[in-house]
């Protein structure tokens, strides 16, 4: 008699596309089989049936209020293109001709639209941890009175930091969160837009969520073509052209998993928890050493070193044994990133930690 075969259980750390919740990946097929009962797939239906309308309907309105922005005039958007279409996006429709825009330079994806920005008009980069390796997040920076707009990123996925303080702003302050939306409590009314591509905490890749205040909107006396026109999208109902169906309904999904959990309240305590016990971990362990200034560790992207790269092939081995998969850190930072997003069960940090313990025991 053959015996079943368990497939291992994969502890996923991988920085995006990344880790979703288990019942979203079983709702999701599903839906590709047989979505609502229809008979259809998700992948075949007209984004305009009734059915795809009210996936649509329901993500919007879920979005603004799992970040507490109800009846505060913002607006939820799907659109396609990821964040890095933000980065262009965001001048366009913000940036005044000959106008000027600050930004912090924080890491790799703030450094790349400050790229962007510098097609619309003067970017003035008010901070920048670069020559550090951006081993921190700029503090103690001024932003010029007379910017259009001010630009953050949250969290900085390839270095591991995070932002843990928003200035409070007379212009509007435009923020990538990509890969920390949905994991903290901050007030998300401090900002005008806040943008984050789906595939680092609410869903696969192949769309961005962009959150907008409406009134900041039509005020930079520019013509902007219509797909990237803020405005726009919010008029036709983020339905302006045809959205990515099935990435709109993947993210719907997560959100609802986290509506359930207790929204952003608990999501938060328990990623400190897992932060808290990889920090302690790295900390503690003479083999290990974070690569992050301490105050501004993510809670999200963990970075660490060895101490030798001696004992790179054994720990490597052991994290193969232990199904711990996507841990090896960007090229740019070396080592290793243990990216523990709001799907991440405490549980898989415990096995993380249980290996860098076996192997100061080994060595």
């Amino acid at each position: 008699m053959n015996s079943i075969q368990i497939p291992m259980k994969k502890h996923n750390y991988s920085a995006g596309p990344s880790i979703l919740p288990q019942e979203v990946f079983e709702k999701s097929a599903q839906a590709i089989l047989n979505f609502n009962n229809s008979d259809l797939s998700i992948l075949e239906i007209s984004h305009r049936s009734k059915d795809f309308v009210a996936v649509m309907e329901e993500a919007r309105a879920l979005a603004i209020e799992l970040l507490g922005l109800e009846g505060k005039g913002y607006q939820a958007l799907f659109l396609g293109g990821g964040a890095s279409m933000e980065f262009l996006m965001a001048p366009y429709n913000l940036m005044k001709e000959n106008g000027k825009a600050a930004y912090l330079d924080s890491g790799t994806w703030a450094s790349a639209a400050i790229k962007e920005a510098k097609f619309f008009g003067e970017t003035v980069i008010v901070g920048s941890s670069k020559n550090e390796n951006y081993n921190h997040v700029p503090k103690g920076y001024t932003i010029p009175a007379d910017a259009d707009y001010f630009h953050c990123t949250s969290n900085n996925t390839i270095f591991g930091t995070q932002m843990k303080e928003f200035p409070d702003l007379d212009i509007p302050m435009v923020c990538d969160m990509s890969s920390d939306i949905f994991s903290r409590n901050i007030d998300f009314s401090k900002f005008g837009i806040i943008y984050a591509g789906a595939q680092k905490n609410m869903g696969p890749a192949g769309t961005a969520l962009v959150v907008v205040k409406e009134e900041i909107l039509n005020k930079n006396g520019r013509h902007i073509p219509s797909m990237l026109d803020y405005a726009k999208h919010i008029k036709a109902e983020s339905m302006y052209n045809t959205p990515p169906v099935f990435p709109v309904y993947a993210s719907l999904l997560t959100m609802q998993w986290l509506k359930k959990l207790g929204g952003i309240d608990a999501i938060e305590k328990i990623n400190n928890a897992k932060a808290d016990l990889l920090y302690s971990e790295i900390d503690r362990n003479p083999l290990f050493k974070g690569t992050a200034v301490v105050e501004d560790r993510s809670t999200m992207n963990a970075t660490f070193l060895l101490d030798t790269p001696l004992h790179t092939d054994t720990f490597n081995a052991m994290l193969k044994e232990a199904g711990i998969v996507g841990l090896p850190g960007h090229r740019s930072v070396g080592g290793y990133r243990a990216s523990m997003y709001n799907a991440m069960p405490l549980e898989s940090v415990q096995v993380l930690v249980d290996v860098m313990k076996d192997l100061e025991n080994k060595v």
